[in-house]
């Protein structure tokens, strides 16, 4: 079997070399043979049984570049538990699955993996899942706008929104903003005089540029008259060397919807979240799954989810602020409007418990839920994150 990787520039953590990897040569010993491996070498793939090891989050917009030239390709996407590996792999097979060609993501236990890849080969064509509803709801949002600070990140390539028919069905409205103004408003800002907490990880310098983000969200909300935002997070890195995970935490808390990554699906689910319940929803990336439970993990939670909070640096670059939150135990439901605007997926959960691990994103849970929920996950999800709501 070829093995081709993807790894995105954000995680300098790992070695290029997939076959150095512990989990590639466990799963080499439970095949019993090792791999043929093509790295990041695409000129080739396509081939009966070709394998593609997406080793981190930020990845889906280079698979789409390297795809191109292959779409009679039946790709099947291995993942890992680590870097944001299977968040990445389910924004890639829904993109696939828009463009009616399908494909499998690859997960589990080494002994789940290794049996998965001897198979035969994934079904052709567009999956689909029994908890997909049609999401008919007319108007649920009317009167409501938003902002899309920065375009969508990069990797979201199935999450493009159709900004009419998020009008025409929903009543929302839709604004761009340029991430520029946000930048400005945020070097603008003084916050020399700020208090702020002493914390071992995380200088006041850091804190005080988390609450110019914070400060320059909140004009911006007031200048353009929005109930929310979804804020393209990852420019703050090299730009203000901070990052919005702090920022979006305090305004969710204050009643505004306030997502990450430019991700206008995962936005309009929360502010549907908050329609229902009237309270804030945790927008996760799923990280691993394991049986019937799934580890759900994010460097950004709002702050009246928490009973509980401590900070630390953002997981992917290791600078700003970020949140490790506490949620409570008990019910929660998963929901997740598609890109379409037409269909969505809402279900129970039971949140078990809390976790710190390395090597994710920082606010981890670990959520019990039906066997079908990983059936969907692996081979029809309607892009990257979900929002979970408490109970």
């Amino acid at each position: 079997m070829r093995l081709y990787t993807l790894t995105s520039d954000l995680h300098g953590e790992l070695a290029r070399n997939a076959h150095n990897e512990q989990f590639i040569k466990d799963i080499e010993a439970a095949v019993g043979q090792p791999f043929d491996y093509r790295e990041s070498d695409f000129s080739d793939f396509g081939a009966f049984g070709d394998i593609i090891y997406v080793r981190t989050g930020g990845t889906e917009g280079i698979f789409k570049k390297v795809f191109e030239g292959h779409e009679g390709a039946r790709v099947r996407l291995l993942t890992s538990g680590q870097s944001n590996s299977l968040a990445a792999s389910m924004e890639i097979l829904s993109w696939l699955n828009q463009q009616g060609l399908g494909g499998e993501i690859i997960h589990g236990s080494i002994q789940e993996i290794a049996s998965d890849l001897l198979k035969y080969y994934p079904p052709a064509g567009k999956a689909s899942s029994p908890l997909i509803h049609p999401f008919i709801e007319p108007g649920i949002l009317e009167g409501k706008r938003f902002g899309v600070v920065g375009h969508p990140s990069d990797w979201l390539i199935s999450s493009a929104v159709d900004y009419d028919k998020a009008r025409e069905m929903l009543g929302a409205e839709l604004i761009d903003i340029p991430i520029s103004r946000l930048v400005e408003l945020a070097q603008a800002t003084d916050t020399s005089k700020g208090d702020y907490p002493a914390d071992p990880k995380i200088s006041a310098d850091v804190f005080r540029g988390s609450d110019a983000i914070y400060l320059g969200l909140k004009k911006i909300i007031d200048d353009y008259r929005l109930d929310g935002l979804t804020l393209r997070c990852f420019d703050l890195l090299t730009s203000l060397r901070n990052t919005g995970c702090l920022a979006l935490a305090r305004l969710n808390a204050e009643g505004f919807v306030a997502t990450c990554e430019g991700d206008v699906p995962a936005m309009l689910s929360m502010a549907i979240v908050r329609k229902r319940y009237g309270k804030s929803g945790f927008q996760a990336n799923l990280s691993r799954i394991q049986s019937d439970t799934f580890l759900f993990a994010h460097c950004t939670v709002p702050l009246d989810m928490v009973s509980s909070y401590t900070y630390d640096t953002h997981f992917e670059s290791g600078i700003g602020v970020a949140l490790h939150g506490i949620l409570p135990t008990g019910p929660a439901r998963l929901f997740k409007l598609g890109a379409d605007l037409e269909h969505a997926i809402d279900v129970p959960l039971e949140i078990l418990e809390n976790q710190y691990g390395t090597n994710l994103c920082r606010t981890q849970i670990l959520v019990r839920a039906d066997a079908a929920l990983r059936i969907y996950m692996l081979r029809s999800p309607l892009g990257n994150h979900h929002i979970i709501v408490t109970l």
